[in-house]
């Protein structure tokens, strides 16, 4: 790959000095925050952004032309999977069929403080609310439309009062960053654990991303409750929704295993590139010629 064309990969913001958000918008706005660490915690929380930077370093350093292939190669890699590589880490399942929302464009209005009240220069805390209960109901009828058609009719009534539904209980939030218009996000929800023929209340964590930035922009945890709405009492699962979710939660950790691996595969990959360029230990930094 041409070196020009590497580097256009890599946004300006990557190959400078990363400079930290406003403090007063975590003093504000965060409300509270999950105990659950990401299967990922041993790795740094900006380990995507970190890897194009390092990148970027040993592009500037100066490399070979089958160094600069290989630098090519992980970029275009992550470009195509970053999705799967940060949501799926941490058990999150991604694609059309699994997300509850995918490239879902941010809109001026969301930083809105409501009518006539100006606006915040960040998205409204409330919206980020919104975005999770409308993944909520698009993850629920994946399972009606994609997953578990059989049952389509079941699964389409969750959100319903006419028989067995999901009642939304409480709901956490953890902002991270004052996203901004312009911008799209995609939504994720996990099952926190795998249910049982007993279960009649589960968590579901959620993933708000920012494809801007490629990160975490919220995460939220709610609390489900499984209610039958013609008895007025809670319930337990119905067992082909416990079969279903049984898969899901398998289909989950599989996901974390896959790809953190992957990100350690990505890792290792830029690590050789810096132990061939500015971190070997006869390294001259390529400062072009006069020709």
């Amino acid at each position: 790959m041409p070196l020009p064309r590497l580097r256009a990969l890599l946004p300006t913001s990557n190959l400078t000095r990363h400079i930290p958000s406003s403090p007063v918008f975590y003093q504000l706005s965060r409300t509270a925050s999950s105990t659950a660490a990401p299967v990922t915690e041993a790795l740094p929380s900006r380990w995507l952004s970190d890897l194009k930077r390092r990148i970027g370093k040993c592009i500037i350093f100066g490399l070979k032309q089958e160094q600069v292939d290989e630098a090519g190669e992980i970029l275009r890699v992550v470009a195509r999977e970053w999705r799967e590589l940060v949501a799926g880490s941490e058990g999150f399942l991604t694609g059309r069929r699994r997300a509850g929302a995918e490239g879902k464009e941010v809109v001026w209005g969301d930083m809105m403080l409501g009518i006539g009240l100006g606006c915040y220069g960040h998205v409204n805390n409330v919206t980020y609310v919104k975005y999770a209960e409308s993944g909520r109901i698009n993850w629920a009828q994946h399972f009606a439309n994609h997953i578990d058609p059989k049952h389509k009719k079941e699964w389409s009534e969750l959100w319903t009062s006419k028989g067995n539904g999901l009642i939304l209980r409480s709901m956490k939030t953890d902002y991270k960053f004052p996203m901004a218009w312009p911008d799209r996000i995609s939504v994720y929800h996990k099952l926190r654990s795998a249910p049982t023929a007993a279960t009649d209340s589960f968590i579901l964590d959620v993933l708000i991303l920012s494809e801007k930035h490629q990160r975490p922009a919220a995460r939220c945890v709610e609390d489900i409750v499984v209610y039958d709405y013609r008895r007025g009492a809670k319930s337990p699962l119905r067992d082909f929704m416990v079969e279903k979710f049984q898969e899901t939660f398998e289909l989950q950790e599989k996901a974390k295993k896959r790809n953190k691996r992957r990100i350690n595969d990505l890792l290792e990959r830029v690590e050789t590139l810096e132990k061939g360029s500015w971190n070997r230990v006869d390294a001259v930094e390529d400062m072009g010629s006069v020709g």
